[in-house]
């Protein structure tokens, strides 16, 4: 599998006060879009034994989306593993089909028994890798 999609709908508690959805959310969109792309694509047996946290965002904000508007959040790997860290990429369109936000993160795996980084599989990173 090479991509990953989600449809988001932002509610009243997102918007912030220029009328359009908080930027604070677009990260929490962002983890939620990934992390379900985890749980749908990794072996369960990964999935217990390895975690990732963040460790770097990169988002570009090109366009707002209001209340009740939706999006199609889609997250994708491009490049191979480094070490512990991969690079994710994201991007929410809108119905008008033009892109609300892009962003690139940078995520480390920590192996949960020991609590520390630890090289990405091969066959793990195959999964995810764009063919």
């Amino acid at each position: 599998m090479s991509d990953y999609s989600v449809k988001f709908t932002s509610r009243s508690s997102d918007i912030d006060e220029l009328g359009h959805v908080n930027n604070a959310v677009w990260v929490e969109w962002i983890q939620t879009l990934a992390t379900a792309h985890w749980n749908a694509v990794a072996p369960q047996d990964a999935i217990d034994r390895f975690i990732w946290v963040v460790i770097r965002h990169e988002i570009d904000y090109r366009g707002n989306v209001g209340i009740g508007e939706t999006v199609i959040g889609r997250t994708w790997i491009s490049e191979s593993p480094q070490g512990a860290r991969f690079w994710r990429n994201v991007s929410f369109t809108g119905t008008d089909e033009k892109v609300k936000v892009q962003a690139k993160t940078n995520w480390a795996i920590i192996d949960r028994a020991k609590g520390r980084p630890v090289r990405v599989p091969a066959d793990l990173a195959a999964r995810f890798l764009e063919n």
